[in-house]
């Protein structure tokens, strides 16, 4: 069902503004899309819990056999919360992290995960511990790409993973621990065209080729997500029987050069849940700056969403559809910066440039009262809210197929935003 203009405006009579809204049918579709990319023997589809680890979600992902990769301890919980199984044999939940935090180590162990290492010092830290399963090695292959320069996940100026020489050291220390290497995994990234992704899977699968006569017990491959979302032109979407012979002839590479059969994981995101949901807020004013020695004057239309809601745009300058409910672009438009309410001058949805600066939308002219939609929010929008300024997060909506609307999560307030705070003497 779309989400057509009507509902949309109930919906903000109902709950306030902001909110979320996701439409289960677009989500489903998207299931089915990486199923048949994923159809071939020995592929197995993962869903990136961070992009949007909401319960629902989650259930979702378990109905259809997707698989989880949780980058927390409580990321973990929650896949286990949804139904998703325990243990390693399958590793139906990896954690992958470059860092134990928190609780991840005591999740890691008391539920028999699968720990994808991103880090040499983690073999150590799971020997310490008593850990005596298996682990998988996430290398960074020296290259990749994100959906911007500053989400690379690949190459020298990633974080991410052990750099590919080091590979013998870590296989050594894993060694000395009695741990089997049974994965090796690399991420490298939502690069913004196919072809790019094409090349980068086909030339990783050879470098995984090349390792895998050295880890004997090695069962499985991940090749990580980095199947584009194009949020600019919403109805050119990647070709789906392209990428599945993509994936099929990457796992032949693999299983040719390990001489046995290995399973080939891919963990899309974004792919899964960004075109999913659209974020509605509503316009409480509109003003005016005027040029002058400094600079060029804007039209602002002030919003009740701001980045405490969805950060991209001001954290990565990320681009998303904005329209007026009710105006038809066709009848005029005019350039108009969209910003938020925050007590902070990046709180702007249309930045971009290489200096993230202000880039006005050609929009209708918008008036006081007016909702505004901001689409495809559903990857690293909720999941990366906050609560900045005291604001309380805004409430999380799912459209079934029959057109019953369930609210997922509720709006924030108060309590919910001081509730860990205490006054606990510890020395």
């Amino acid at each position: 069902m779309p989400l057509a203009d009507s509902l949309l405006r109930r919906l903000a009579d109902q709950v306030g503004t902001p909110f979320w809204v996701y439409d289960s049918t677009v989500i489903r579709q998207r299931i089915a899309d990486i199923k048949v990319m994923t159809a071939a023997p020995g592929l197995q589809a993962r869903f990136a819990i961070k992009a949007c680890p909401a319960t629902k979600i989650l259930r979702e992902m378990c109905a259809h056999g997707i698989w989880t990769d949780a980058v927390s301890g409580n990321e973990a919980l929650r896949a286990l919360h949804a139904g998703h199984a325990a243990g390693n044999n399958p590793p139906v939940i990896c954690f992958t992290a470059d860092v134990f935090r928190d609780n991840a180590l005591e999740v890691v162990m008391k539920h028999g995960l699968l720990p994808n290492v991103g880090s040499p010092a983690m073999i150590a830290q799971l020997a310490a511990a008593g850990y005596k399963g298996p682990i998988s090695l996430r290398i960074n292959p020296g290259f990749g790409h994100g959906h911007v320069n500053t989400c690379d996940t690949g190459g020298p100026s990633s974080k991410h993973g052990i750099w590919h020489a080091d590979w013998k050291a870590a296989k050594a220390a894993a060694d000395r621990a009695g741990f089997d290497v049974t994965m090796l995994h690399a991420h490298i990234g939502s690069g913004p065209k196919v072809q790019e992704l094409h090349d980068n899977l086909t030339r990783l699968a050879g470098e995984f080729a090349a390792l895998i006569p050295h880890f004997p017990k090695l069962t499985a491959v991940n090749l990580g997500g980095g199947i584009p979302h194009n949020y600019r032109k919403r109805d050119e979407q990647p070709p789906i029987e392209p990428l599945a012979q993509l994936f099929a002839r990457c796992r032949d590479i693999i299983v040719k050069a390990a001489g046995r059969d290995i399973r080939v994981e891919i963990e899309p995101g974004r792919y899964y849940v960004a075109s999913s949901c659209t974020l509605v807020t509503r316009v409480h004013d509109v003003k005016r700056t005027q040029d002058n020695a400094k600079g060029k004057g804007a039209t602002f239309a002030m919003v009740d969403a701001g980045f405490v809601d969805l950060v991209r745009p001001a954290m990565y300058g990320s681009y998303h559809q904005i329209e007026i409910l009710g105006k038809d672009p066709a009848q005029g438009t005019e350039p108009i910066v969209v910003a938020g309410p925050l007590c902070e001058s990046g709180d702007v949805f249309t930045r971009g440039g290489a200096d993230e600066e202000l880039l006005p939308r050609d929009l209708p002219r918008p008036e006081i009262g007016d909702l505004m939609v901001l689409r495809d929010a559903g990857a690293y929008g909720y999941a990366m809210s906050s609560n900045y300024n005291s604001i309380g997060r805004a409430p999380q909506l799912w459209l079934e197929d029959d057109g019953t609307v369930t609210q997922i999560s509720r709006r924030e307030n108060i309590d919910d935003i001081v509730k860990a705070e205490t006054d606990e003497r510890i020395l």
